[in-house]
């Protein structure tokens, strides 16, 4: 490995019309990638490939240079959207990888993170591994910060640093990501939740007041599994506690499995050398084939909205895209697929201000992420409605049961009419 540059010049490998990506949330290289935006007047036009981002980074990006292409829209990632004009790429996260080394997601320069290790042809990724290999491997330029402030991860964290084109020194802010305080309303789904969850389940969860929510209200459970597309920080303490031991997950026993790590230093440093965590591609943690392969997999995922027909909406709210496709419907169809296993749409009943339910009678123009035909448990903090094999009428009742008192009477009045109106049209509800 060629020892790290401490400056780093953009205008010598970007070209005309290329498109540039770095990883998701804590995989973010920020010396590299604040220094890109900061100097983007003065690079020829390119394209920002842009997932999930947890930074500040393109606060100051004015859409000229450069455009934007974006696979999620939460966080720092909601400027690039907006700017974006609505390109925005609605696929699965299972998919990405593919659709990457086809180009048909186009990539050309990736900035990554990467830490020595006692090998020096080999490198780990760190916090991140997902679809970083595909990204790597599509690429015809790989710069990459060492920063030995990660943890050093194996599985298929580890790269050959024969993969790096350029090297340079991190000097950005670490990105890391503490866990959100939850809300009163998150702590009551979670608690719902939790009763649906059974001794010796896998489990799987993603980031925000939910499932932090989520992992305080398991903590009396018994010899649970993990595996999730990325953990939080409070998944330590499940770990710590021994409510997680992966001793009965019918696959990578005594291993918790994640794509990357979305939390702060203490899960780091708690990931650090420690072959119980392992960093696997989303080809695999995402894989239909390993989530057949996982016994009792509970899968956890939120929702902006849900119709009552059971359609799902984890993209859109008030006319801006917020959310992504993502994994969702991945595990969602995953939790199905697992011997035992169940799928979980857990949500707040209203929004924050409590002025709109989230069950509606209809998503309208707004877009279906998860089909009705794929929904199985949707819990609230009033309930649990199960749709799983429930004709559209049963539907209608069972979630409307689950919503806040204050819209059940405009929920019904919607639902009447709507059926109505569907009667007369075809002789089917929905």
């Amino acid at each position: 490995m060629p020892p790290p540059s401490s400056e780093f010049d953009f205008a010598q490998v970007i070209r005309a019309g290329d498109s540039v990506i770095w990883p998701q949330g804590t995989g973010e290289p920020t010396g590299l990638s604040g220094k890109l935006i900061a100097g983007a007047a003065g690079l020829p036009p390119f394209t920002l490939v842009v997932g999930m981002v947890t930074t500040q980074t393109l606060a100051d990006a004015d859409g000229k240079n450069p455009s934007f292409l974006c696979l999620n829209g939460a966080g720092g990632a909601r400027k690039a959207v907006a700017l974006s004009g609505g390109r925005v790429v609605p696929a699965h996260v299972s998919s990405l990888p593919g659709l990457i080394l086809s180009r048909r997601i186009p990539v050309d320069v990736v900035l990554i993170r990467v830490r020595p290790t006692a090998n020096p042809h080999v490198l780990s990724l760190g916090v991140m591994a997902d679809f970083v290999h595909e990204m790597v491997e599509a690429a015809r330029v790989v710069v990459a910060e060492i920063d030995e402030r990660m943890p050093l991860t194996r599985a298929d964290a580890l790269i050959e640093a024969s993969r790096i084109t350029h090297f340079t020194t991190a000097d950005g802010v670490e990105p890391l990501l503490p866990d959100p305080e939850p809300s009163p309303t998150d702590i009551a789904v979670a608690r719902r939740v939790a009763a649906l969850i059974p001794d010796r389940a896998t489990v799987q969860f993603g980031v925000g007041g939910l499932p932090v929510a989520v992992c305080a209200a398991l903590k009396d459970h018994k010899d649970l599994g993990l595996h999730s597309g990325v953990i939080p920080e409070c998944a330590l303490d499940l770990i710590e506690a021994g409510v997680v031991t992966n001793a009965h997950k019918g696959l990578d026993p005594g291993v918790t499995v994640t794509g990357g790590l979305f939390g702060a230093t203490r899960l780091n440093a708690f990931a650090h050398e420690n072959d119980a965590i392992a960093l696997r591609r989303a080809t695999y943690t995402h894989s239909p084939r390993t989530m057949a392969g996982l016994e009792r997999l509970y899968t956890i995922n939120s929702s902006i909205e849900i119709d009552l027909s059971g359609q799902v909406n984890s993209e859109m709210a008030g006319g801006r895209y917020v959310g992504a496709v993502g994994g969702q419907i991945d595990y969602v169809r995953g939790g199905r697929l697992s011997p035992g296993g169940r799928s979980i749409i857990a949500m707040a009943s209203t929004t924050p201000d409590g002025r709109h339910s989230k069950i509606v009678v209809s998503l309208g123009d707004r877009p279906v992420t998860t089909a009705r035909s794929d929904v199985d448990l949707v819990v609230t903090e009033y309930g649990v409605a199960d749709l799983w094999g429930l004709d559209l009428r049963a539907r209608v009742e069972a979630l409307i049961a689950i919503a806040h008192p204050d819209f059940r009477e405009d929920l019904e009045r919607g639902a009447a009419g709507d059926v109505a109106k569907t009667d007369r049209n075809t002789g089917v509800v929905g």
